[in-house]
């Protein structure tokens, strides 16, 4: 890491995720650990909705030289909405209910130990997605000008689940929120199709998942192809309208063979307009935070963000 970066922002959220007793004394031997190194890092916890994006902006607008993320996907999510565009690098301190990045990153779910990997880290530029209303409304979860999304997007059932997951149920029981509302909506779910713009062809789907990464939600991994380090997503759709088809495709899931389905179609892009075919509501998500319904376009956003990677291996 160049020796400039000195002065870091620790944005954490304290009601993420599991081990939060142990939380802060784990943050504050992780700014102990990163002062031996010559990083000072104030310490900043999130109060709200959207106070992790403010947070980031606020580092940006000071001109720090660091923002250093503790939490989970959502949290990430707000943090490089604060950050796009700017040349503040984000460094990862993985917590929170799942944690996308540090599992495509290979960062330990420590806080200390992951503290130790940042001063000794790499920073690079690297793309972003956005997900960018198509009709000229602005959805609850969606501005106008769109939200930026670092790992995965998605539309149809996972984006029913991420906004119809219960909130109360998710700080308290963290991941398994996610399974009980796939189990609800896996029997409710009826499966509307959508048509997928991309690369000149459209498709019908009843889902699409945008890969940055190979990590999914959970031990999952679907767009494997997909890499941080590239300007493109890796696109995947499944066809099918029945609930029988989705079961079926679990086996395949857990074995890493989803992709070798008849049902399934893998291509990378840059680029997916997204809108429903019938009357039916879609919704979609990015980074497993709700984003509302379709109609929306996935986009890639070159040269967006500067992330600090842990030494290579």
């Amino acid at each position: 890491m160049p020796d400039a970066l000195k002065k870091a922002l620790l944005i954490y959220n304290p009601t993420s995720g599991r081990r939060r007793r142990r939380r802060f004394a784990e943050i504050e031997r992780a700014v102990g650990i990163l002062k031996e190194a010559g990083i000072t890092a104030e310490v900043a916890a999130t109060s709200a909705p959207g106070s992790a994006k403010n947070l980031a902006q606020m580092a940006v607008s000071q001109r720090r030289d660091l923002v250093i993320a503790c939490g989970g996907d959502g949290t990430i999510n707000e943090i490089i909405n604060g950050l796009a565009g700017s040349q503040v690098p984000m460094a990862l301190l993985p917590a929170g209910t799942a944690n996308i990045l540090a599992k495509e990153l290979g960062i330990p779910w420590d806080i200390p130990h992951a503290a130790r990997l940042i001063p000794g880290g790499a920073v690079r530029r690297i793309a972003l997605g956005i997900a960018v209303p198509t009709d000229g409304s602005a959805p609850e979860f969606l501005p106008r000008e769109g939200r930026y999304f670092l790992c995965v997007a998605g539309a149809g059932p996972d984006g029913a689940i991420v906004n119809g997951v219960d909130e109360i149920l998710k700080k308290n029981a963290g991941i398994v929120a996610y399974f009980a509302e796939g189990m609800r909506q896996l029997v409710r779910y009826a499966f509307p199709e959508m048509r997928v713009l991309s690369g000149g062809k459209e498709r019908g789907a009843t889902i699409i998942i945008a890969g940055r990464t190979a990590h999914y939600g959970g031990p999952f991994k679907i767009t494997t192809g997909a890499s941080l380090f590239e300007d493109s997503f890796e696109l995947l759709i499944n066809s099918s309208r029945s609930r029988w088809g989705y079961l079926a495709c679990l086996p395949a899931l857990w074995l890493g063979r989803l992709r070798n389905r008849p049902d399934i179609e893998v291509w990378k892009a840059t680029d997916a307009i997204c809108k429903p075919a019938g009357s039916e509501t879609v919704y979609a998500q990015v980074d497993g935070e709700p984003v509302g319904p379709l109609p929306l376009a996935f986009r890639i956003v070159p040269d967006a963000l500067s992330l600090v990677t842990p030494p290579a291996r």
